[in-house]
Protein backbone atom coordinates (compact mmCIF):
# COMPACT_ATOMS: atom_id res chain seq x y z
CA UNK A 1 0.00 0.00 0.00
CA UNK A 2 1.71 3.40 -0.72
CA UNK A 3 2.18 5.55 1.67
CA UNK A 4 1.80 3.49 4.70
CA UNK A 5 4.45 2.31 6.79
CA UNK A 6 5.22 -1.48 7.03
CA UNK A 7 6.55 -2.94 10.51
CA UNK A 8 6.10 -5.30 12.72
CA UNK A 9 3.91 -6.06 15.76
CA UNK A 10 6.55 -6.93 18.74
CA UNK A 11 3.92 -6.31 21.74
CA UNK A 12 0.89 -7.17 22.36
CA UNK A 13 -0.99 -5.58 25.63
CA UNK A 14 -4.31 -5.23 26.20
CA UNK A 15 -5.12 -6.00 22.62
CA UNK A 16 -3.31 -2.59 21.17
CA UNK A 17 -0.82 -3.75 18.99
CA UNK A 18 2.91 -2.25 19.09
CA UNK A 19 4.45 -1.89 16.01
CA UNK A 20 8.28 -1.71 15.04
CA UNK A 21 9.20 -0.06 12.22
CA UNK A 22 12.51 -0.40 9.80
CA UNK A 23 14.04 2.30 11.71
CA UNK A 24 13.60 0.74 14.95
CA UNK A 25 11.13 3.42 16.49
CA UNK A 26 8.26 1.65 18.28
CA UNK A 27 4.54 2.91 17.33
CA UNK A 28 1.67 2.10 19.52
CA UNK A 29 -1.76 1.08 16.86
CA UNK A 30 -5.01 0.74 16.57
CA UNK A 31 -7.30 -1.45 13.70
CA UNK A 32 -8.77 0.50 11.60
CA UNK A 33 -12.41 0.74 11.16
CA UNK A 34 -12.63 -1.22 8.09
CA UNK A 35 -10.48 -4.44 10.33
CA UNK A 36 -13.23 -3.92 12.64
CA UNK A 37 -15.86 -4.10 10.76
CA UNK A 38 -14.80 -7.03 9.10
CA UNK A 39 -14.48 -8.62 12.66
CA UNK A 40 -12.77 -11.64 11.99
CA UNK A 41 -8.45 -10.62 11.35
CA UNK A 42 -6.68 -8.78 13.87
CA UNK A 43 -3.09 -8.78 14.02
CA UNK A 44 -1.03 -10.59 16.63
CA UNK A 45 2.14 -10.68 17.48
CA UNK A 46 4.90 -11.21 14.65
CA UNK A 47 2.35 -9.82 12.00
CA UNK A 48 3.47 -7.60 9.41
CA UNK A 49 1.31 -4.86 9.11
CA UNK A 50 1.05 -1.82 7.01
CA UNK A 51 -0.15 0.99 8.75
CA UNK A 52 -1.06 4.87 8.39
CA UNK A 53 0.07 7.62 10.66
CA UNK A 54 -2.73 10.76 10.06
CA UNK A 55 -1.53 14.01 11.27
CA UNK A 56 -2.62 14.88 14.34
CA UNK A 57 -3.64 11.20 15.19
CA UNK A 58 -1.83 9.89 19.08
CA UNK A 59 -1.69 6.38 17.51
CA UNK A 60 -1.28 4.60 14.36
CA UNK A 61 -3.96 2.48 12.35
CA UNK A 62 -3.50 -0.37 10.92
CA UNK A 63 -4.96 -0.64 7.80
CA UNK A 64 -3.38 -4.17 6.41
CA UNK A 65 -2.41 -7.86 8.20
CA UNK A 66 0.09 -9.14 5.35
CA UNK A 67 -0.08 -13.17 4.77
CA UNK A 68 1.27 -14.86 7.65
CA UNK A 69 3.98 -17.76 7.08
CA UNK A 70 2.90 -19.96 10.51
CA UNK A 71 0.37 -19.11 12.69
CA UNK A 72 -0.64 -20.67 16.28
CA UNK A 73 -4.56 -21.25 16.41
CA UNK A 74 -6.44 -22.80 19.09
CA UNK A 75 -10.57 -22.46 19.39
CA UNK A 76 -11.50 -19.45 20.56
CA UNK A 77 -12.31 -19.96 24.30
CA UNK A 78 -15.33 -17.30 24.69
CA UNK A 79 -16.97 -18.47 21.16
CA UNK A 80 -18.32 -22.15 19.84
CA UNK A 81 -17.13 -22.15 16.33
CA UNK A 82 -14.82 -19.17 16.20
CA UNK A 83 -10.61 -19.45 15.47
CA UNK A 84 -8.07 -17.32 17.75
CA UNK A 85 -4.56 -16.79 16.52
CA UNK A 86 -2.18 -16.64 19.42
CA UNK A 87 0.98 -15.38 17.18
CA UNK A 88 2.34 -15.26 13.82
CA UNK A 89 5.35 -15.88 11.50
CA UNK A 90 7.52 -17.98 13.87
CA UNK A 91 10.50 -20.72 12.78
CA UNK A 92 9.76 -23.06 16.01
CA UNK A 93 7.52 -23.71 19.10
CA UNK A 94 8.63 -24.22 22.42
CA UNK A 95 6.67 -26.80 24.39
CA UNK A 96 7.28 -26.01 27.69
CA UNK A 97 6.68 -28.73 30.45
CA UNK A 98 8.02 -28.68 34.04
CA UNK A 99 9.81 -32.11 34.42
CA UNK A 100 8.75 -32.40 38.20
CA UNK A 101 5.31 -32.33 37.39
CA UNK A 102 4.73 -34.09 33.64
CA UNK A 103 0.73 -33.35 32.51
CA UNK A 104 1.35 -35.74 29.50
CA UNK A 105 -2.25 -35.71 28.80
CA UNK A 106 -2.18 -31.99 27.88
CA UNK A 107 1.20 -32.52 26.15
CA UNK A 108 -0.30 -34.36 23.76
CA UNK A 109 -2.92 -31.33 23.23
CA UNK A 110 0.06 -28.98 23.10
CA UNK A 111 2.02 -31.34 20.09
CA UNK A 112 -0.84 -31.19 18.34
CA UNK A 113 -1.38 -27.73 18.10
CA UNK A 114 2.57 -27.01 17.66
CA UNK A 115 2.72 -29.52 14.69
CA UNK A 116 -0.41 -28.47 13.20
CA UNK A 117 1.55 -24.56 12.88
CA UNK A 118 3.98 -26.03 10.12
CA UNK A 119 7.11 -24.47 12.61
CA UNK A 120 9.98 -27.09 14.04
CA UNK A 121 9.12 -28.01 16.93
CA UNK A 122 10.73 -28.62 20.63
CA UNK A 123 9.61 -29.84 24.26
CA UNK A 124 11.64 -28.60 26.76
CA UNK A 125 11.29 -30.13 29.96
CA UNK A 126 11.81 -27.43 33.14
CA UNK A 127 12.71 -27.61 36.39
CA UNK A 128 15.24 -30.11 36.56
CA UNK A 129 16.85 -28.85 39.09
CA UNK A 130 14.27 -30.19 41.65
CA UNK A 131 14.77 -33.54 40.41
CA UNK A 132 17.93 -36.23 40.59
CA UNK A 133 19.46 -37.58 37.51
CA UNK A 134 17.43 -40.87 37.47
CA UNK A 135 13.58 -39.22 37.60
CA UNK A 136 14.87 -36.43 35.18
CA UNK A 137 15.80 -39.32 32.64
CA UNK A 138 12.42 -40.99 33.21
CA UNK A 139 10.96 -37.86 32.57
CA UNK A 140 12.70 -36.96 29.09
CA UNK A 141 11.86 -41.07 28.10
CA UNK A 142 7.99 -40.87 29.00
CA UNK A 143 8.55 -37.12 26.85
CA UNK A 144 10.19 -38.89 23.95
CA UNK A 145 7.93 -42.05 23.99
CA UNK A 146 4.98 -40.03 23.37
CA UNK A 147 6.50 -36.88 21.52
CA UNK A 148 8.00 -39.37 18.67
CA UNK A 149 11.87 -39.65 17.70
CA UNK A 150 11.81 -36.13 15.22
CA UNK A 151 11.19 -33.97 18.13
CA UNK A 152 13.83 -33.20 20.65
CA UNK A 153 13.87 -33.39 24.08
CA UNK A 154 15.51 -31.13 26.21
CA UNK A 155 15.49 -31.03 29.88
CA UNK A 156 17.75 -27.60 31.84
CA UNK A 157 18.12 -26.61 35.05
CA UNK A 158 18.93 -22.73 36.18
CA UNK A 159 22.09 -24.14 37.99
CA UNK A 160 23.28 -25.86 34.53
CA UNK A 161 24.33 -23.33 32.36
CA UNK A 162 25.28 -26.52 29.17
CA UNK A 163 21.01 -26.94 29.74
CA UNK A 164 20.41 -23.78 28.84
CA UNK A 165 23.31 -23.35 26.19
CA UNK A 166 20.88 -26.50 24.51
CA UNK A 167 18.05 -24.13 23.77
CA UNK A 168 19.94 -21.52 22.89
CA UNK A 169 21.50 -23.05 20.43
CA UNK A 170 18.20 -23.88 18.36
CA UNK A 171 17.80 -19.77 18.44
CA UNK A 172 19.46 -18.73 15.88
CA UNK A 173 20.28 -14.68 14.64
CA UNK A 174 17.12 -14.08 11.82
CA UNK A 175 14.49 -16.91 13.64
CA UNK A 176 12.01 -16.56 16.18
CA UNK A 177 11.01 -18.94 18.64
CA UNK A 178 7.34 -18.85 20.72
CA UNK A 179 7.15 -20.47 24.37
CA UNK A 180 3.94 -22.62 24.92
CA UNK A 181 2.69 -23.87 28.52
CA UNK A 182 0.99 -23.43 31.32
CA UNK A 183 1.51 -20.49 33.70
CA UNK A 184 4.03 -22.00 36.44
CA UNK A 185 5.87 -24.66 34.59
CA UNK A 186 8.94 -22.25 33.81
CA UNK A 187 8.73 -20.45 30.89
CA UNK A 188 9.51 -16.78 32.30
CA UNK A 189 12.48 -18.64 34.04
CA UNK A 190 13.66 -19.64 31.11
CA UNK A 191 13.56 -16.66 29.00
CA UNK A 192 15.13 -15.11 31.75
CA UNK A 193 17.72 -17.71 31.91
CA UNK A 194 18.26 -16.80 27.73
CA UNK A 195 18.70 -13.41 28.23
CA UNK A 196 20.60 -13.42 31.18
CA UNK A 197 18.85 -10.95 33.24
CA UNK A 198 15.34 -10.89 34.99
CA UNK A 199 13.74 -9.58 31.88
CA UNK A 200 9.86 -11.23 32.49
CA UNK A 201 8.54 -11.41 36.59
CA UNK A 202 8.40 -15.07 37.92
CA UNK A 203 6.10 -16.54 40.96
CA UNK A 204 6.04 -19.23 43.29
CA UNK A 205 4.02 -21.87 41.89
CA UNK A 206 1.15 -23.38 44.79
CA UNK A 207 2.70 -26.92 46.41
CA UNK A 208 -1.41 -28.30 46.43
CA UNK A 209 -1.79 -28.28 42.69
CA UNK A 210 1.55 -26.90 41.41
CA UNK A 211 -0.18 -24.11 39.28
CA UNK A 212 1.41 -20.90 38.90
CA UNK A 213 -0.56 -17.64 38.37
CA UNK A 214 -0.22 -15.26 35.75
CA UNK A 215 2.65 -13.17 35.80
CA UNK A 216 3.75 -12.63 32.23
CA UNK A 217 0.37 -10.71 31.13
CA UNK A 218 1.47 -9.21 27.66
CA UNK A 219 3.46 -10.78 24.61
CA UNK A 220 6.42 -9.78 23.82
CA UNK A 221 9.19 -10.25 21.13
CA UNK A 222 12.40 -10.14 22.69
CA UNK A 223 16.07 -10.52 21.50
CA UNK A 224 18.41 -12.79 22.59
CA UNK A 225 22.18 -12.19 23.15
CA UNK A 226 24.36 -14.53 21.44
CA UNK A 227 26.84 -15.94 24.10
CA UNK A 228 29.89 -18.63 22.91
CA UNK A 229 28.87 -17.89 19.38
CA UNK A 230 25.05 -19.39 19.95
CA UNK A 231 21.55 -17.63 20.36
CA UNK A 232 20.89 -13.93 18.50
CA UNK A 233 17.47 -15.14 17.55
CA UNK A 234 14.10 -14.05 19.04
CA UNK A 235 11.73 -15.66 21.31
CA UNK A 236 7.91 -14.61 22.31
CA UNK A 237 7.16 -15.56 25.67
CA UNK A 238 3.73 -15.66 25.76
CA UNK A 239 1.22 -15.63 28.98
CA UNK A 240 0.22 -18.79 30.33
CA UNK A 241 -2.20 -20.52 28.05
CA UNK A 242 -5.06 -22.68 29.94
CA UNK A 243 -7.57 -23.66 27.16
CA UNK A 244 -6.45 -25.61 24.34
CA UNK A 245 -9.11 -26.25 22.43
CA UNK A 246 -8.49 -28.25 18.41
CA UNK A 247 -9.78 -25.92 15.50
CA UNK A 248 -8.21 -26.88 12.37
CA UNK A 249 -5.60 -29.53 13.14
CA UNK A 250 -5.29 -32.50 10.68
CA UNK A 251 -1.82 -32.08 10.36
CA UNK A 252 -1.12 -31.25 13.88
CA UNK A 253 -2.45 -34.95 14.68
CA UNK A 254 -1.12 -37.04 12.00
CA UNK A 255 2.28 -35.47 13.52
CA UNK A 256 1.64 -36.05 16.83
CA UNK A 257 0.03 -39.51 16.47
CA UNK A 258 1.58 -40.74 13.10
CA UNK A 259 2.40 -44.30 15.06
CA UNK A 260 -1.76 -44.42 14.99
CA UNK A 261 -2.52 -42.58 11.89
CA UNK A 262 -0.10 -45.12 10.25
CA UNK A 263 -1.46 -48.28 11.68
CA UNK A 264 -4.89 -46.89 10.72
CA UNK A 265 -4.02 -47.33 7.20
CA UNK A 266 -3.36 -51.32 8.03
CA UNK A 267 -7.30 -51.73 9.29
CA UNK A 268 -9.92 -53.64 6.96
CA UNK A 269 -12.08 -50.48 6.83
CA UNK A 270 -11.14 -47.34 5.77
CA UNK A 271 -13.59 -45.51 8.28
CA UNK A 272 -12.38 -47.61 11.04
CA UNK A 273 -13.19 -46.13 14.49
CA UNK A 274 -10.80 -48.61 16.23
CA UNK A 275 -14.04 -49.25 19.07
CA UNK A 276 -14.16 -52.70 18.14
CA UNK A 277 -14.10 -53.01 14.16
CA UNK A 278 -13.15 -56.37 13.04
CA UNK A 279 -9.21 -56.48 11.98
CA UNK A 280 -8.23 -53.21 13.77
CA UNK A 281 -4.43 -52.87 13.31
CA UNK A 282 -4.68 -50.45 15.87
CA UNK A 283 -6.68 -52.51 18.13
CA UNK A 284 -4.21 -55.17 18.14
CA UNK A 285 -1.34 -53.04 18.42
CA UNK A 286 -2.83 -51.90 21.97
CA UNK A 287 -3.67 -55.44 22.74
CA UNK A 288 -0.17 -56.28 22.32
CA UNK A 289 1.34 -53.52 24.34
CA UNK A 290 2.95 -51.75 21.12
CA UNK A 291 0.35 -48.43 21.49
CA UNK A 292 -0.85 -47.60 25.35
CA UNK A 293 -4.64 -47.60 25.94
CA UNK A 294 -4.48 -44.59 27.84
CA UNK A 295 -3.06 -42.71 24.17
CA UNK A 296 -5.20 -44.55 21.95
CA UNK A 297 -8.17 -42.79 24.35
CA UNK A 298 -6.58 -39.39 23.98
CA UNK A 299 -6.30 -39.86 20.30
CA UNK A 300 -9.70 -41.05 19.62
CA UNK A 301 -10.90 -38.01 22.06
CA UNK A 302 -9.30 -35.47 20.31
CA UNK A 303 -10.97 -36.76 16.98
CA UNK A 304 -14.12 -36.53 18.20
CA UNK A 305 -13.32 -33.32 19.29
CA UNK A 306 -11.85 -31.86 15.83
CA UNK A 307 -15.40 -33.42 14.92
CA UNK A 308 -17.06 -31.91 16.93
CA UNK A 309 -15.65 -27.96 16.23
CA UNK A 310 -15.89 -29.14 12.62
CA UNK A 311 -20.44 -30.18 13.44
CA UNK A 312 -20.35 -26.89 15.00
CA UNK A 313 -18.28 -24.80 12.39
CA UNK A 314 -20.77 -25.93 9.57
CA UNK A 315 -24.18 -24.88 11.80
CA UNK A 316 -22.46 -21.73 11.85
CA UNK A 317 -21.69 -21.25 8.68
CA UNK A 318 -25.82 -22.35 7.55
CA UNK A 319 -26.87 -19.49 10.21
CA UNK A 320 -25.02 -17.11 8.44
CA UNK A 321 -26.55 -17.89 5.20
Amino acid sequence: MPGFLVGEVVKLDRKFPLVELPDGSRLRCEHSAELKKRGKLRAVIGDVVEVAVPDGHDAGIIELVRPRTTQFVRKDPTERALPQVLAANFDRVLVVQPANRLNLRRLERELVLAHETGADVTVVLTKADLLDAVAVADAARQVRELAGGEVEVLCISKNDAASVAQVRRLMAAGTTSVLIGRSGVGKSTLVNLLLGEDARATSEVRERDGKGRHKTVSREVMQLPVVDGAGGGRIVDMPGVRGLGLWDADEGMGAAFSDIETLAAECRFRDCKHQGEPDCAVAAAVEEGRISRSRLESYLGLQGELAKTARRRKQSTWKRR
